[in-house]
C-alpha cells in the first residue's frame, strides 16, 4: 500500500473546515446556560446539526449524543484515506463496553441500557463473544485484555483492578492505531491523553497517601511525562508543578497540588481536558494533512462532554455558575 500523503486529505480537510463551523462555540453554551428552560437550551444544539428531542430527559440527551457520534464517524469513514485515525476515537467505547460486559457478568445483572454503539465492535457481538468465551475476532489488544481483565476480576473481586487492565490495553491500541498511521500528531494525541491519565493517577494516589510502589502499578507507559520520572519525582519529593514545569499540564498539575492539599477536583480536571484541547488547537493553523481530521475528532468528543455537562445540570436546576466551572476550554 502506498504511503498517505497530506495532500491525500484536502478533500477531506476542506470538509472539515466546513464542519468546524457548526461545532458548538463558546457563544452557544453561554445562550444554553441561559436559556429559559431545558428543552429552550437544547433547542440551540440545533443550530449545530443535532436532531430534535421531543422530551428532555438524561437518557434523551445520552441517546441524542449517541446517534450524533456514530453519524460523525460514519460520514468521516467515507472520506478519511487512512481509517486508524477515526479508530482511535471508535476504540474507547469498546474498552467502555467490555468493562460494563463484565462486570455485568460478575454480579449477574443485565447492563445493556449502559452499552455504546460507536465502537468497532458492536455491543451484542461483544456480548455473545464474552458469553462464548470466543474471542477471536475481536481487534487489537482487546481479546487479550478481555480475558486477562475477567481473570483479575474473577481472583480479585475488585472492579477498578479489571478496569486498569482494559485501561492499559486501551492506551497500547490507541498507540498501534497510532503508529500505523505514521501521524505524529496523532501520537502526540496519544501521549497527552496518557500523561493526562497518569497525572490524575498521580494525584488520587497522592489524595490517598499512598506510597511510589502502589503508583507503579496505576501507571501507563507511552506518556510525554514517562513513568520512571513520575516515580523518581515522588520518591525525591519533588513537587507536582516542578515535574510537570514545561508540559501542556503544568497549570492541571498546580490545580492537582491544590487537591492533594485537600482542595477540590473540579478545577483540575477541567484543566487536565483544556490541555488536551491546547494541543490539539495547533491543527487550526495546519492547511490540510491528517491533523484537522485528529483535532476535529477530539473537538468533537470534547463537545458531547460539554452537552452533557449542560443539559445534566439544567435537569438538575443547577446555577448557570455551577455548571460554567465545570465547562472545559472549546475548539472554537
Amino acid at each position: 500500500m502506498a504511503k498517505i500523503k497530506d495532500t491525500d486529505y484536502l478533500f477531506l480537510s476542506t470538509r472539515i473546515r466546513a464542519l468546524e463551523r457548526s461545532l458548538l462555540t463558546r457563544e452557544r453554551m453561554e445562550r444554553m446556560l441561559e436559556a429559559s428552560t431545558a428543552a429552550e437550551a437544547i433547542k440551540v444544539l440545533q443550530e449545530c446539526g443535532y436532531p430534535e428531542v421531543e422530551e428532555v430527559t438524561v437518557d434523551s440527551v445520552n441517546e441524542m449524543l449517541s446517534k450524533v457520534r456514530e453519524r460523525t464517524f460514519d460520514d468521516l469513514y467515507l472520506f478519511a484515506p487512512d481509517r486508524n485515525i477515526i479508530d482511535v476515537f471508535k476504540i474507547k467505547y469498546d474498552y467502555h463496553n467490555a468493562k460494563v460486559l463484565l462486570k455485568a457478568e460478575a454480579r449477574g445483572v443485565d447492563a445493556d441500557d449502559l452499552l455504546v454503539d460507536t465502537g468497532r465492535v458492536p455491543p451484542e457481538e461483544l456480548q455473545n463473544d464474552i458469553r462464548t468465551s470466543d474471542f477471536r475476532g475481536l481487534p487489537g489488544q482487546l481479546a487479550g485484555a478481555v480475558v486477562r481483565a475477567r481473570e483479575t476480576l474473577g481472583s480479585t473481586g475488585d472492579p477498578q483492578l479489571s478496569d486498569f487492565v482494559l485501561d492499559q490495553a486501551y492506551f497500547e491500541d490507541m498507540f498501534e492505531l497510532a503508529r500505523k498511521s505514521e501521524s505524529s500528531f496523532l501520537e502526540g494525541y496519544v501521549r497527552i491523553s496518557i500523561d493526562v491519565a497518569n497525572l490524575k493517577s498521580l494525584v488520587r494516589t497522592l489524595r490517598m497517601g499512598k506510597d511510589a510502589d502502589f503508583l507503579r502499578g496505576v501507571l501507563f507507559p507511552g506518556g510525554n511525562v514517562d513513568a520512571p520520572r513520575i516515580l523518581n519525582a515522588v520518591n525525591s519529593g519533588a513537587t507536582l508543578t516542578d515535574l510537570y514545569a514545561t508540559s501542556l499540564l503544568h497549570d492541571a498539575a498546580e490545580a492537582g497540588a491544590a487537591a492533594v492539599s485537600g482542595g477540590g477536583l473540579t478545577l483540575f480536571e477541567k484543566l487536565c481536558d483544556d490541555a488536551v484541547m491546547a494541543y490539539i488547537g495547533n491543527a487550526k493553523y495546519v492547511a490540510f494533512g491528517e491533523a484537522p481530521l485528529v483535532a476535529y475528532l477530539a473537538a468533537r468528543e470534547s463537545e458531547f462532554t460539554a452537552v452533557r455537562i449542560i443539559m445534566t445540570g439544567r435537569l438538575a436546576d443547577l446555577p448557570a455558575d455551577v455548571i460554567r466551572e465545570r465547562l472545559r476550554a472549546s475548539y472554537v
